[in-house]
């Protein structure tokens, strides 16, 4: 290829001007074309050799004409917007050499009249949506080299004779499919191979491959594979591995191995860096030749049936940076030499049955984030080594072990430390040094004896999201602090011996973010909490003349209010008109939010996005009633239009289904950078995937709510396609996007994708990526424009999702199994074994718990219908609420 390939060409961003005649070769590169239609102008290009058209926005199908450049040899369009498939007649091409199709939304299946290239060496169309089985005739490419398909759809068996018929091949990668039968034994015959990936598919039997031909092979991914019929003592291939000096990966998780661990597993080769054997049903004892492996970077051995002890040769891994050994039945001490590890950044021992004191020398550890000794049987102090390392940031989890004494006062060293776990470990004392530990988010102390007060040194630890300190002696007055902490999202204070009165602010404003349970002293709060009405104190008889006074003056104060509204109103009236929707929100400044966020503190973020970051905060001219600030990210890719998009939907709508904005702020901040941000009402009871999916929400949403929020979220759609002046899309419907106020009542907020059809806004607000993976639809994903219909796939899966409690992206939906086919496949009479636990609501008669069922099973049948493929066989929003409710009557009146 020349230096004037390129320059043959005439590049322009936006458009692309072919000269003609092309030279014999011809490399476009990558970058400079933008959204044009696959060229259909070269067909005059009779002697072209080489196309290089990859890192674009192509769009549309390839071009016919592309059929008569005989001479192609090779062809790179990987990483563009094409779509209409792999046509047949690129086949016609017998010169291909290469082929390089990879990253574009395609679709269609894989044309058998590929067979023809007969000199191919190179085949990539990873993450193009093909489906349907891989052409027989693809398999007689004996000259093939490289054979990736990632990331498809692909169905069907591999050939038996595979090794056999392409014994070339150094690289085949087919990870992600939907790929059935066994793993063909003849891909031993392909002594070059140096990649084989077929990791997430659907291949069962054993796995028979004799790796000891393959001696330059690095990297062996067979992970999520192997399911069905169990055969024991399925581990003789590792003997074949020894001969693979060259093997850096070897990936077999959750592949339904059974067996012993060989000896052998210390053969394999010294350059051996990741080593994934966890969640198969290996048992008996973790061989000492582990050890050998001095390569190894990441072991991880989770979820098996390990018995024994663990070896001290592990303490040879020096490299080793990842070791998981949780959820074993391991026993005996924690080796000391695991502080050999100086690299060690994540230890997983967590669910065994090791016992003894936990070794000192894990403060050698220099690395260490992460360390999980929970639910085993160790006993003595926690080591002040341990908690003297700088490094240890993550998490700490010492829990369900029967430890003794009182926690270090050298705990105060972990002043980064984001997660503390002590629960139910035997431990007594205090709590007062943890208070230095100001980087806490999450800190669990229940089920101990520590005694005592909550100590005024916890104030410092502002950015706590969940405190549980139940199940202690704890005693003394509920401290006013907690009150006051704005990210705390779940406080657990039950069965202490706490007194005096209960707050009603902040966290104590919601019943179901704290507990007080099993303190018989105190008094107050939520009416909802039962508890015995506190005594009146001089304070509140104080307040009480208070009241009468004002009893006294409010006539006379309303009477003068009465005057200045129709003075104002008089004002008004003789304004102009023609004001703008906008101008009824308060005009804000950037230092107003800032002092409103407390100079937007971390303490203060309560979410982040791919184009804002949103945080809690008091204005001054709001009533001090507590507002979201959401502030854009100008830096990132399409922030500025997500703002546009969001400020010209709020202008269109107002509904009590959508969550309410306040004001928006335009300005630059203290460094003269452009700023601009939106003002929302706060909404205390967080979003839907909170309830749904966070560890903080100890009480779940029960039936009731969830068709509740369901049918609010339904009629917020219809509202917004059927009820708007202009109809808009949201485009991005999702449980993180549905909040909850006081009333759980559901609000839909972040607009920041919507489109306003038939407007402007329809060409600037949308480009790139449309609405997050498994929630948008399926056309979406092949360029198609964003419609009503998308936003009813959405509310499919979203609905989908709070009645089962699955996301969409759950690891259990992989080879071909969806949220929605999860569901469909449920009806009519498995529903009840798909639906979330705590959604089910236990009925006194046999006739209700029935009418239940009956409910259950007409809202899945919503979901999927909702979700199909085919936008138009979608069902209609506002059938959609009409049924909602229709079920929401019935299980109202059991």
């Amino acid at each position: 290829m020349t230096e004037t390939s390129a320059s043959s060409a005439s590049l322009i961003s936006g458009t692309t001007a072919f000269k003609e005649p092309f030279p014999m070769n011809l490399v476009v590169f990558p970058g400079y074309i933008v959204f044009i239609l696959m060229p259909t102008n070269l067909s005059g290009c009779s002697n072209l050799e080489v196309l290089w058209l990859a890192g674009n926005k192509l769009v549309g199908s390839i071009p016919k004409e592309m059929s008569l450049l005989s001479k192609i040899s090779r062809l790179a369009i990987h990483d563009n917007k094409l779509t209409g498939g792999i046509p047949p007649f690129l086949g016609n091409i017998t010169s291909m050499e290469g082929f390089s199709a990879g990253g574009n939304p395609f679709g269609g299946s894989i044309p058998d009249t590929l067979g023809h290239w007969k000199s191919l060496t190179e085949f990539d169309s990873g993450g193009c949506n093909l489906y349907g089985s891989i052409p027989h005739s693809i398999f007689n490419l004996s000259l093939l080299v490289t054979f990736s398909l990632p990331d498809n759809h692909l169905t069907g068996s591999l050939p038996s004779e595979i090794g056999n018929q392409i014994p070339n091949l150094e690289y085949l990668q087919l990870r992600n499919n939907e790929l059935t039968g066994v793993l063909p034994l003849s891909i031993s015959n392909c002594s070059k191979l140096g990649t084989l990936e077929m990791s997430n598919n659907s291949f069962t039997g054993k796995l028979t491959i004799d790796f000891s031909k393959l001696r330059d092979i690095n990297i062996i991914r067979l992970d999520n594979n192997f399911h069905g019929r169990r055969e024991a003592d399925n581990m003789r291939f590792v003997d074949s591995l020894k001969n693979c000096t060259r093997l850096v990966d070897l990936n077999l998780y959750n592949c339904n191995l059974i067996g012993v661990l060989p000896i052998s597993i210390g053969n394999l080769s010294h350059q051996l860096s990741f080593l994934y054997l966890g969640h198969n049903q290996l048992f008996g004892s973790l061989p000492s030749s582990i050890g050998s492996l001095v390569g190894l970077t990441t072991l991880s051995l989770a979820n098996n049936i390990f018995k024994g002890r663990i070896p001290t040769t592990i303490g040879k891994l020096q490299k080793l940076q990842y070791l998981s050994l949780s959820r074993n039945q391991f026993s005996g001490p924690i080796p000391g030499a695991i502080g050999n590890l100086s690299l060690l950044t994540i230890l997983y021992l967590e669910n065994n049955k090791l016992e003894g004191h936990i070794p000192s020398s894990l403060g050698n550890c220099k690395e260490l984030n992460e360390l999980y000794l929970a639910h085993n049987r160790l006993t003595g102090k926690v080591p002040k080594q341990i908690l003297q390392l700088p490094s240890l940031t993550i998490f700490l989890d010492l829990s369900y072990n029967n430890l003794s004494g009182s926690i270090p006062s050298e705990i105060k060293y972990l002043k980064m430390l984001s997660g503390l776990a002590l629960s139910y470990s035997n431990l007594s004392g205090t709590i007062t040094s943890i208070g230095e530990c100001i980087s806490l988010t999450k800190l669990y102390l229940s089920g101990n004896i520590f005694e005592g007060i909550i100590p005024s040194s916890l104030s410092s630890l502002r950015g706590l999201e969940v405190l549980d300190i139940s199940q202690n002696k704890l005693s003394g007055k509920i401290p006013q602090f907690l009150e006051k902490w704005h990210s705390l999202e779940f406080l657990n204070l039950s069965f202490n011996d706490f007194e005096g009165e209960v707050p009603v602010v902040g966290v104590f404003a919601n019943a179901s973010l704290f507990s007080v349970l099993g303190n018989d002293k105190l008094c107050g709060g939520l009416v909802t909490l039962g508890l015995p009405k506190c005594k009146e104190t001089g304070s509140k008889k104080k307040r009480f003349i208070f009241l009468i006074l004002l009893i006294v003056i409010a006539p006379t104060l309303l009477i003068i209010l009465c005057c200045v509204y129709v003075l104002c109103k008089k004002k008004r009236n003789s304004q102009p008109s023609e004001s703008s929707r906008s101008e009824r929100f308060m005009k804000v400044s950037y230092n107003q939010l800032l002092k409103a966020t407390d100079g937007f503190s971390t303490e203060n973020l309560i979410g982040e996005g791919g184009h804002s970051s949103v945080y809690k905060g008091i204005l001054d001219s709001n009533d001090d009633k507590s507002v979201a600030v959401k502030v854009l990210h100008l830096q990132s890719r399409g922030a500025h239009k997500s703002f546009i998009a969001e400020c010209e939907a709020w202008r269109n709508i107002r509904h009590r289904s959508l969550l309410k904005i306040i004001t928006s702020c335009s300005s630059t901040d203290l460094q003269g950078n452009d700023f601009k941000a939106l003002v929302y009402e706060f909404m205390p009871n967080g979003s839907v995937h909170d309830w749904l999916h966070s560890s903080a929400y100890t009480s779940k949403l029960n039936l009731l709510q969830r068709i509740n929020i369901l049918r609010d979220v339904a009629i917020a759609l219809d509202y917004l396609h059927n009820r708007c002046q202009t109809t808009i899309v949201h485009g991005d419907l999702k449980p993180s996007n549905i909040l909850l106020d006081d009333d759980m009542v559901a609000h839909v907020g972040d607009f920041g994708l919507a489109r306003l059809l038939g407007t402007d806004l329809n060409q600037n607000s949308s480009s790139g990526v449309k609405g997050t993976i498994g929630y948008a639809p399926p056309e979406y994903g092949i360029g198609r424009e964003m419609t009503c219909c998308g936003d009813v796939y959405s509310f499919g899966i979203l609905l989908l999702e709070v009645m089962t409690g699955k996301k969409p992206t759950n690891d259990m939906f992989i080879g071909g199994l969806s949220l929605h086919k999860f569901a469909y496949m449920a009806l009519p009479d498995h529903v009840i074994d798909v639906i979330d636990n705590d959604a089910i609501v236990l009925q006194s008669t046999e006739a209700n718990a029935k009418k239940v069922e009956e409910c259950l099973v007409a809202t899945i049948k919503i979901g999927v219908s909702c979700s199909v493929d085919s936008p138009p066989q979608r069902m209609k929003i506002e059938i959609v609420v009409n049924e909602l409710q229709r079920i929401l009557d019935v299980l109202q009146n059991l």
